[in-house]
């Protein structure tokens, strides 16, 4: 399972990226969204990123991928990017 987290602070984008990220999974809060974990969908949605949203950010905007498979790691968008903590799960 992927966990998507974002905080997108204009309007359009984030309505934009969440019609998108509805493609692949299901809202659990407003900006968190539970994504079937697959190596396809994974790659659609940080190609996406990469290459459309992540232009429109501004300096605080950001989007977090957490993986919850057996490696159990977080891929970092936007201002993210300046977090290097590692993920900690405790079962």
């Amino acid at each position: 399972m992927l966990i998507v987290s974002y905080d997108i602070s204009n309007n359009r984008i984030r309505t934009k990226f969440a019609k998108f990220l509805v493609k692949f999974g299901y809202r659990l809060q407003y900006s968190v969204f539970a994504i079937k974990n697959s190596e396809r969908i994974l790659k659609i949605i940080t190609s996406e990123i990469t290459n459309n949203f992540e232009k429109s950010f501004d300096e605080t905007d950001s989007v977090i991928i957490f993986h919850f498979d057996d490696n159990c790691k977080k891929t970092c968008f936007g201002y993210a990017r300046n977090d290097d903590e590692d993920l900690i799960i405790i079962t």
